[in-house]
């Protein structure tokens, strides 16, 4: 591992925070957390922690010597002077008195103490911080360091490599005893380079925020060079079909069994979405003989198990061809015994808590599937990446430490304290959830005009989005000013293939599909009676046999996850209210309404709805600024008023069938329904 200083990028930080007032050591701090944080090896989302001892002007304008500190909720990689919150020092220096201390009560000291009320709670190792005398200390989750704590012989692992340069400490949960462990054990050499927590992670200390940074990197490297010593062969390939089933298939079924609840009558499902790994590394661990005993020990630290829960699900190879077997059968119940397991493990545990704790939901994070690969879980794409980082970085702990000794990780007691540990669950945060949260939408058409203001909505409420559109360039525009995992897929509904690849890509970027809005069409005019069959059958290829294709491949991943779902249909007033020399766009778009009554007939027993909106007179590629001129002009009106002449007198915009739509996809107990969105035009209402 190669140290990243670089003198004129930290004098850098100096200048740039300077002159907000930032003193030099914060500066630097905050830079060295960042080169840090930077690095998967050392530090994951959220993970690790650093701080520096300082003296600050109150109010009162009275030095006091306080404690930067990293705050919940801020990442060491981008991580800003107002993430590391400052905190009386002697404060929490005196606490070290005290023979035991109560979380809470340590947490109401901190933020009680700290300088600016408004700032977030500083970490949960505040007080380890605290206790040790260094002016920079650093903290992160090392990969390396962990392959070599979490095996039997990890402890003389590590005299071996630091040979005294490194203090060890047992494992100790978090906290006010991990804290004066630590001081005590660090008092009785002070010269050392920093402390290793065995089964947790490491600790560097520095005069300067660049001597704590350089010893983080040379004791990560001291751990590095031990692993390459001495390896052998490990993670032997077990035997498999001789044809998987392709990704894009097996995540709709793992979707399914995996939601958190699916409660068929109320049309509620909780689901899960999925991001999906499969790099040679992976690959070669989920295929590995042994598996089902190194994959199922525990986490490589307790500060994972949050995001991972303590195991992961290992489901059995699936077999092309017989999909629906593998779902119903061992995967079922696979899914089941996670369940039972994970029920089981808390009621033991929990027997001992005082107060009793509340169970979290018994599903898993992470899922390895031989042949296939890894899947990470989570309430959001973002939850889901992070799950499944982390599943990489237990990959290589585990490979790692397999390969010179054993793997073996803290007891299983000891991964449900912190599991269940009300400081380490506040990390997540329980904000309420959007309406359309956990459920992936895909939009045709989705690249601008109505189909990107729909996107737009969509994951305003909380859906993950992909837009699917003929021009690509739009659609990554459209994506881009979304912005969180949205996703552009360049696709012409009109041909098969396209629009099999791009569902196959929804399938594996977020694992299945729950929201789908058919919506890109284009309006050819023409009499009815003179309109040429090549101009008809163009129409019908894309303003309702596309709508058809499109409603089948979303039909059938809903069905395979199981979990019901929603077709929408933009079918236009043509489809009710035809207008003259509208037959080529009308006629298809009348076709597309019976289309989807018929879905909501056929399959409204699997929980899929389907429904409509009726829209007209929408600025879009299909009304153009020339054709609203033309119309105005042969009308005798303005533009505005042609826009805006409906019973309400009031020009609609996309975002107003946008509004529309989100709002059929919250309507669990509306199907076969069209919601006419036109400033009212009473020949185009419906009942």
């Amino acid at each position: 591992m190669k140290s990243l200083w670089s003198d004129s990028e930290a004098e850098a930080f100096v200048a740039r925070y300077g002159e907000t007032g930032v003193s030099r050591d914060l500066a630097l701090r905050v830079y060295t957390t960042r080169l840090l944080g930077g690095d998967p090896r050392l530090v994951l989302h959220g993970g690790g922690n650093s701080s520096v001892k300082t003296t600050l002007r109150d109010l009162l304008g009275e030095a006091v010597e306080v404690l930067c500190v990293k705050g919940s909720g801020w990442d060491m990689g981008n991580i800003e002077p107002a993430g590391l919150p400052a905190v009386r020092l002697a404060p929490l220096r005196a606490l070290r008195r005290l023979e035991r201390l109560a979380d809470e009560d340590m947490v109401n000291l901190q933020r009680g103490n700290l300088i600016d009320s408004a700032a977030p709670n500083p970490s949960v190792e505040t007080l380890l911080h605290a206790f040790l005398p260094a002016k920079f200390v650093d903290h992160t989750h090392a990969t390396a360091v962990l392959a070599l704590t979490d095996q039997p012989e990890g402890e003389a692992l590590c005299r071996e490599v630091y040979d005294g340069r490194m203090a060890l400490v047992p494992y100790i949960m978090p906290g006010f005893a991990l804290a004066k462990k630590a001081a005590e054990i660090h008092e009785r050499d002070p010269r050392v380079e920093g402390l290793i927590l065995l089964k947790h992670g490491i600790f560097t200390l520095g005069a300067t925020a660049r001597e704590a940074y350089e010893r983080m990197i040379a004791m990560v490297t001291l751990a590095e060079e031990r692993l390459k010593r001495g390896r052998r062969s490990v993670l032997a390939s077990a035997a498999l079909p001789s044809t998987i089933a392709p990704v894009s298939d097996v995540a709709p079924m793992l979707r399914g069994l995996c939601a958190l609840s699916n409660d068929r009558a109320s049309g509620i499902a909780k689901r899960q979405v999925l991001d999906f790994r499969a790099t040679p590394e992976v690959m070669a661990y989920v295929n590995g003989a042994a598996l089902a005993r190194y994959s199922q020990i525990g986490v490589v630290t307790p500060d994972h198990t949050i995001r991972t829960k303590n195991w992961p699900l290992l489901l059995p190879p699936p077999e092309a061809g017989r999909l629906r077997e593998w779902r119903d059968g061992p995967a079922a119940a696979a899914v089941a015994a996670f369940e039972r397991r994970y029920l089981d493990y808390f009621r033991r545990h929990n027997a001992k808590q005082k107060p009793p704790k509340t169970a979290l939901d018994a599903m898993p994070r992470i899922v390895l599937v031989p042949g296939v690969g890894l899947f990470g879980l989570g309430a959001s794409k973002k939850d889901a990446a992070i799950a499944a980082d982390i599943a990489l970085n237990t990959i290589a702990v585990i490979t790692d430490a397999e390969a010179i000794g054993r793997y073996e990780c803290v007891s299983e007691a000891d991964m449900f304290d912190v599991e269940y540990w009300s400081l380490e669950q506040a990390k997540l945060g329980k904000a309420a959830e959007k309406p359309l949260a956990r459920q992936v939408a895909i939009v045709t058409g989705g690249g601008s005009g109505i189909g990107a203001a729909i996107a737009a909505a969509m994951a305003r409420a909380g859906a993950e989005v992909a837009l699917l559109d003929r021009e690509l360039d739009a659609a990554k525009a459209a994506a881009r000013a979304i912005g969180g995992a949205a996703c552009a897929i360049a696709c012409d509904v009109t041909d098969a293939a396209q629009l099999r690849t791009a569902f196959d890509r929804v399938c594996t970027v977020f694992g299945g599909v729950d929201i789908v809005v058919s919506n890109a069409g284009a309006a050819w005019q023409g009499s009815v009676g003179e309109v040429d069959d090549a101009t008809l059958r163009r129409s019908f290829e894309l303003n309702f046999f596309a709508h058809q294709s499109v409603a089948q491949h979303a039909v059938k991943i809903m069905r395979a996850q199981g979990t019901g779902g929603c077709l929408l249909f933009n079918t236009s007033k043509q489809a009710v209210n035809p207008g003259r020399d509208f037959g080529p766009y009308g006629l298809p778009k009348a076709a597309t309404l019976a289309l989807m009554k018929q879905y909501a007939l056929d399959h409204g027993r699997h929980g899929i709805r389907a429904n409509a909106v009726n829209a007209d007179r929408i600025r879009s590629g299909l009304l153009t600024a020339d054709m609203i001129q033309t119309r105005a002009r042969a009308r005798g009106v303005s533009e505005i008023d042609y826009m805006s002449g409906n019973l309400l007198g009031r020009e609609v915009t996309a975002e107003d069938v946008a509004d529309a739509f989100v709002y059929l996809a919250t309507a669990r107990k509306t199907t076969a329904a069209t919601l006419t969105v036109d400033g009212g035009n009473i020949e185009a209402s419906l009942r």
